[in-house]
């Protein structure tokens, strides 16, 4: 990920400017996304909403330097963020973005806790801080007392715990969550998006998700929709939590 510091005064924590990317299918170019246009402020938790085929994927992959777009800027702080498999590139995702998808992608053959250590092998932490960020991710998100515990021995929502645990333990700027509640029942949903919504509360971490699901798209305080490769609008979130005492 090469990065080209246009920092100023007062800077815009990410900034995305007219960025556009297709692909071909046989002899059709399929226009994933066209000319996006996004600001978001540090702090904030943003839902990419919109139907399938929208491009909200592609829009997080590109963010996140998963993939790389054909024309626009994406700028971190200021800094312009490109694709890079490179060991600097790997480091720099490492210390600054967390992902989270749908499937928590747990390593079946690893315990809860080795799981959320993997970001910081990548780190120059001794093993102890490595040991003492593990355990403070996973007393974060509620799990201290199923460390050795593997995935198999988790339901699905302890398991997305542990992915998120996974994502924050380096202690990123940014945290990209693809359908993070995709896979959950209801109340595991709930869990999950009350503990997004303490990392940006209480750890200031700015989050970007991607859903499906109108409920959880109510818990962020913009929901910005795409509709074909174009985003439609951006849609500021209700004052009322959707996981209210109250019924909805």
């Amino acid at each position: 990920m090469v990065k080209t510091s246009l920092l100023s005064d007062n800077i815009m924590f990410l900034q995305i400017k007219k960025l556009s990317k297709g692909y071909r299918k046989g002899d059709t170019r399929i226009i994933a996304l066209d000319q996006i246009n996004l600001n978001v402020e540090q702090g904030e938790f943003i839902a990419l909403t919109g139907p399938s085929g929208s491009g909200k994927t592609t829009l997080l992959n590109i963010i996140g330097g998963l993939d790389n777009q054909d024309a626009g800027q994406i700028l971190i702080e200021g800094q312009v963020q490109t694709k890079g498999c490179d060991a600097e590139s790997a480091f720099w995702r490492a210390q600054n973005i967390g992902f989270v998808f749908q499937f928590s992608n747990l390593l079946p053959y690893l315990s809860a806790a080795q799981n959320v250590e993997l970001p910081l092998l990548l780190t120059s932490l001794s093993s102890k801080k490595r040991r003492e960020r593990v355990s403070a991710a996973l007393e974060l998100v509620g799990l201290a007392d199923r460390a050795s515990h593997y995935p198999n021995e988790l339901s699905g929502g302890q398991e997305q715990r542990v992915a998120i645990a996974r994502a924050f333990v380096s202690s990123p700027k940014l945290m990209l969550c693809d359908e993070p509640t995709g896979d959950l029942d209801r109340e595991s949903a709930k869990s999950i998006l009350n503990l997004l919504n303490t990392l940006k509360t209480e750890f200031k971490k700015t989050i970007i998700m991607v859903t499906h699901d109108m409920i959880a798209a109510e818990a962020t305080d913009r929901r910005i929709e795409l509709y074909k490769g174009k985003l439609t609008q951006a849609i500021v979130s209700s004052e009322i939590s959707p996981f209210s005492d109250k019924e909805r």
